[in-house]
Parts: C-alpha cells; structure tokens; sequence
C-alpha cells in the first residue's frame, strides 16, 4: 500500500503514536509523518506509506500554516502551557500595542530554538539537558514567517491572542510567541496551538481515525492519495523507452525530456505513459534519477 494519508492528529497523542496507529489500521510495515507535531499540538500531520516514504523529505520542506493562542503576563520553561511557570507579570497590554510589533516579526529573523525540543547537541535531544535542569547556549537560526496576523485579542489580567501563523519549516510558534512576549515586556507562552496545513494538505481536507476506521470497514480507500499527491514539484514526461532507463538509474538526455527547463539543480516529477515514476534532478542537461517508485 503506497500513498499519503493527510490525518488529522488529536492533542494529546504523540506524532509517533499517530504513525503506529496508521500502521496498525491498514497492516502496513512502512510508514513516516512529515513533520513532528508536538503531543499537545492537534491538526494536520500528513503519513507516507510505503513507496511514498521516498518522497517525505519532501512534504517536510513545505511550509506550515498554523492557528495559535498566546497568552501574555506568565512565561514557562517549555514555552508553552505544558511547562511550569516561571515568571507571572499581569499585562497592561491592547491588541493594538500587539499589532505594533507584528511587523518585526515577519519576513526572515533569527530564533534561538528552545531548550525543551528535541534537536541535538553533542549526542543528546535539548530537552534531555532541560530536564536535568541544564541551559546550554544555541545559535540563532534563520527561519521566514510568510504571514503572522492577529486574528482576535481578549482583554484581561493575562490577555489572549489568536494568531494566524505562515512559516518555514523548523520555525518553533511557541518560541515566536514568547519571543512576542519579550518584545512587549511582559512575557507570554503559547497556550495552544493547531496546524491548518501541511504545504497543501489542509485541514478540511484532513482525515481523523474514526472516519479512516469507519471507510476501511466499508472497503474503502479513499483517504489514501496516491503519489505524486501533494508533491509541489514541476512534471516532465519520458517515453516508455526511456522510462525504464530512468528506474534502472540511468540520467537521461533532455532531448528525451518533454517539459520542465533544464537548469541544474532542479527536480521534478517524472511521468511515462501517465504512470509516476519517481523524481528526477537536472545536471550539465541531464536528467538523473534521483527517487525512483518503481
């Protein structure tokens, strides 16, 4: 069984959890998500299976679009509302004033990553040494926020935004909300969050488990997309004489090719006879095999 599901994950489950589950569901061996939501965190987390596992590296470069909540006044250590709080400062504070800063937020800034996350350092995940109450220094990384908005504002002792988030890949939204915290002065934690999209698999298009449990007792597999599904690269077509060529990992002249420009570096989709069959890379113009489905 080869494909992407685009599932919908409920808070309170472990992205981990989410693929053992698919693979239990449809007694499947192989199969990967595209991208790590936290336990806490809910929505779309799409689920390669099979062949499609070739091209996750794919949907994991594509861009985020998420809702979250930032509660300003109480910092935590995780940045978000599973931590212990660490700092409580009543905020005097509009949706106005937020609406200031916003700009400085988007476009392409520096974050520092979180202590609690799971990238490493010297052989361990920074939330091992968070844990054993341990701060180590991490260089700043350039991520992109396409679109940061505030969607609602809700006054009070610890005031609340609603934000419509659009990011890059690895950006950390509870760390953007702190970071908006500071800049106002008051501090603030992310206290939810839900993912919206995964580059082109949306929400409402999303799948939870009971409706995948409740189309596979009716023999339905409809939830499965087939690949190319979702892959945001341009196609080129290979005659059937070359095609096999292209699955054996022979490059290709772009003679050959019908499609896409010829500049190096660039991938594509490559069809034959209507059939995808893999991923192809530009070099010197020749086409090279670079993820092949069959």
């Amino acid at each position: 069984m080869d494909g992407v599901i685009n599932l919908l994950k409920p808070p309170g489950m472990t992205s981990a959890a989410a693929v053992a589950w698919v693979k239990r569901a449809l007694g499947v061996r192989k199969a990967g998500h595209t991208g790590t939501l936290d336990p806490a965190v809910g929505g779309v987390l799409p689920i390669c299976l099979g062949k499609a596992t070739r091209l996750a590296e794919y949907f994991t470069a594509q861009g985020k679009y998420y809702r979250a909540e930032a509660t300003f006044g109480l910092v935590t250590d995780t940045q978000d509302a599973q931590g212990k709080i660490l700092q409580t400062r009543p905020a005097r504070l509009s949706g106005a004033d937020l609406e200031r800063i916003l700009p400085r937020f988007r476009g392409k800034i520096n974050q520092i990553p979180p202590m609690h996350s799971a990238l490493r350092k010297e052989g361990k995940h920074l939330y091992e040494y968070a844990r054993a109450g341990i701060v180590l220094e991490r260089e700043a990384r350039m991520i992109q926020v396409d679109r940061l908005d505030l969607v609602s504002w809700t006054d009070g002792r610890f005031p609340r935004a609603i934000l419509d988030i659009e990011c890059t890949k690895g950006t950390y939204v509870r760390t953007l909300c702190h970071d908006l915290g500071q800049a106002v002065g008051c501090g603030a934690h992310m206290s939810y969050l839900l993912r919206l999209r995964s580059g082109p698999f949306s929400l409402t298009e999303s799948w939870t488990f009971e409706e995948i449990e409740t189309a596979l007792a009716g023999g339905d597999t409809g939830f499965l997309l087939a690949p190319p599904a979702g892959l945001q690269l341009p196609p080129v077509r290979l005659p059937e004489s070359r095609a096999e060529a292209f699955r054996h990992g022979l490059a290709t002249g772009a003679q050959w090719v019908d499609g896409a420009a010829e500049e190096d570096g660039t991938e594509v989709q490559v069809f034959s006879a209507g059939e995808f069959i893999g991923v192809g890379r530009w070099k010197s113009g020749m086409l090279y095999p670079h993820k092949v489905m069959s």
